[in-house]
């Protein structure tokens, strides 16, 4: 719901005339699940020989036991993958970034537009596709894609404009036009179906502080901001998501003015479902005025106007609005038929179907452009 309609609520006079009938805007949004998977494999030799004296004893079980790290490693980095980035070159079917790190943001079959710097427009809003006809997407800081038109070059902004995995939260929390390295970024949370989306309109984020591609270093009035405006906005913040650099950094602040970050139950709950505080099935996590604070490692870093890596983003989210939706839960197959394979290999398989959900954007909010 993009507009509450004009003049449908007002005060009215003892024989005024009733307020002008008129609907609320409502916005299509395509939510359709994604795969993700993860394959291993062991040769019939390897599988024997393992299980003799110094082998490592049953290898089919160790790789799927690695394989499904991997698999929930995979799904929590396109959970967390950066929406928009600088380029520092190209060409026409390659886009240069800062760091490899930047560019494992842009997966395999995403699509990505780009906000030409030179022209300061928009001139790929149909999106081009990562990898393009290959099955590969990086090459180190470089990424593959579909021909384009004119070339790449230093100072254009790529940014997500339709996933083939994951919808990742910076995705979800990137508001309409919002700011990346000092360029607009169009970001397109589950695919919308608008043509063109401008800065603050329908799904504008709670609160997007950006710092035009310059880093800062993170403070309390920050994230006191974040908090405020997801509150005038009708939600309440559940959760703030961060890396271990602005983990560290959020102890020290705290620590010099005499506060501390408190020990509390969290409950965790969707909509108005909960556990119980106190429960086995609470986390016992560090808070700040009462919200969990969670780093994890595959938070994305922003990345500067010049192309260069910053320090993590922060997101402040009412986890109310966002839920891992599962079609299939991780399935595993495996196969042993050396016929269809043409060779004598084991070969295993997980793979899960589903897709993040967000029912509210107006309640989620980042702070990004944070020095390291």
């Amino acid at each position: 719901r993009s507009d509450r309609g004009s003049n449908r609520s007002m005060p009215i006079l003892e024989t005024g005339n009733l307020p002008t009938v008129d609907i609320s805007a409502i916005q299509t949004v395509s939510s359709l699940p994604r795969i993700v998977a993860t394959t291993f494999g062991a040769s019939v030799k390897s599988v024997f020989t393992a299980q003799l004296e110094g082998g490592v004893g049953d290898v089919l079980a160790l790789e799927n036991e690695n394989a499904q790290l991997d698999h929930m490693k995979e799904v929590n980095f396109e959970l967390l993958s950066l929406a928009a980035a600088r380029a520092t070159g190209g060409s026409g079917t390659t886009v240069v970034f800062g760091s490899s790190a930047v560019a494992n943001n842009f997966h395999l079959g995403d699509e990505i537009a780009r906000y030409d710097g030179d022209q300061t427009a928009h001139d790929l809003t149909g999106g081009v596709t990562v990898g393009g006809a290959s099955t590969t997407a990086h090459s180190g800081a470089t990424v593959t894609v579909d021909t384009s038109s004119p070339a790449w070059a230093t100072g254009d902004l790529a940014y997500v404009y339709s996933r083939a995995g994951f919808t990742s939260l910076d995705d979800v929390v990137a508001e309409d036009g919002s700011g990346s390295g000092g360029l607009s970024a169009n970001a397109r949370a589950f695919d919308l179906t608008l043509a063109a989306r401008t800065a603050g309109g329908w799904n504008a984020a709670a609160n997007v502080s950006h710092n035009a591609g310059v880093g800062r270093d993170l403070s309390l009035n920050l994230i006191d901001t974040c908090i405020q405006k997801i509150r005038e906005n009708g939600g309440e913040p559940k959760l703030i998501l961060m890396g271990h650099d602005q983990y560290f950094k959020l102890e020290r602040l705290l620590n010099s003015q005499q506060r501390y970050m408190g020990q509390e139950e969290y409950q965790v709950g969707v909509g108005s479902e909960r556990t119980f505080p106190g429960t086995r099935t609470g986390l016992v996590l560090a808070t700040y005025m009462g919200i969990p604070i969670l780093p994890d490692a595959d938070v994305p870093k922003s990345v500067s106007s010049a192309g260069a890596v910053l320090g993590s983003n922060v997101y402040v989210l009412d986890t109310d609005y966002l839920e891992m939706s599962i079609a299939q839960p991780t399935q595993y197959i495996e196969n042993r038929d050396y016929f269809a394979a043409n060779s004598l290999v084991v070969r295993g398989l997980l793979y899960t179907l589903g897709e993040l959900r967000c029912k509210n954007f107006f309640v989620q909010a980042k702070i990004c452009d944070l020095s390291v």
